[in-house]
């Protein structure tokens, strides 16, 4: 693969999985925008990283629950790169709740998984596709999970926004060709800091099937890749 030459924003790229992307992106000749929230010592670290390998890097500070923050957010990686023709929808956010203690679910919690990665993923399509219309082509890559798939992972609301997710990509590729092309990857857990700190999946079983409760140690704990 050779990206010589383009510009990509990787939003969560100050976690694990955000700056290994990075990283490969920026082995392949790609100039990287890191997006973070607030690991403002963790977006270095991948800037770092992708300096060392060549390519240039910038920090763009965004948060996806500030529907006002996304559009200046994409413009300045545009501007500090000088084109923008990725983008990896990586950010998301999550808490871990079994599936059966819906109570433990609040409105304020649900609203806030589905506003990072449900309504951020799309509002950052939809700023990115202007500079990637105005350059004849891009690329958008959503980062979703296994739990959109089947009924698995650390709650019911994080597992539906990664469905939502999904079929997001799926509209969003009817919207945006032939120009820009928007696709998923729907990985399993990942090993990170959560994983080496002792946090491992939780199964239980129900009428013979297995199911995921929660992959936390404790029923309400939070995890961002930002």
């Amino acid at each position: 693969m050779d990206l010589r030459g383009r510009g990509a924003l990787v939003t969560g790229g100050s976690g694990s999985l955000g700056t290994a992307i990075s990283l490969a992106l920026a082995d392949a000749g790609c100039d990287i925008a890191v997006g973070y929230v607030g690991n403002r010592e963790g977006a270095d670290e991948t800037v770092r990283g992708v300096e060392k390998l060549g390519r240039k890097a910038v920090r763009v500070q965004i948060d996806q629950t500030d529907p006002s923050a996304i559009e200046p957010a994409v413009a300045q990686a545009a501007r500090d790169l000088g084109r923008l023709d990725i983008l990896i929808n990586n950010a998301g956010w999550n808490i871990g709740i079994p599936f059966p203690d819906l109570d433990k679910l609040t409105t304020e919690i649900w609203e806030r998984i589905f506003h990072t990665n449900v309504r951020g993923p799309f509002q950052l399509a939809r700023a990115a596709a202007a500079p990637m219309r105005a350059q004849g082509a891009g690329r958008i890559v959503n980062i979703a999970s296994v739990a959109g798939v089947k009924p698995t992972g650390s709650s019911i609301a994080y597992a539906s926004s990664k469905a939502a997710l999904i079929h997001l990509t799926r509209c969003l590729a009817v919207a945006l060709a032939p120009t820009i092309t928007v696709n998923c990857v729907a990985p399993g857990l990942v090993e990170g800091p959560g994983w080496r700190s002792g946090s491992r999946p939780r199964w239980s079983t129900a009428s013979g099937a297995k199911r995921c409760c929660s992959v936390r140690r404790t029923p309400a704990t939070s995890r961002i890749r930002s």
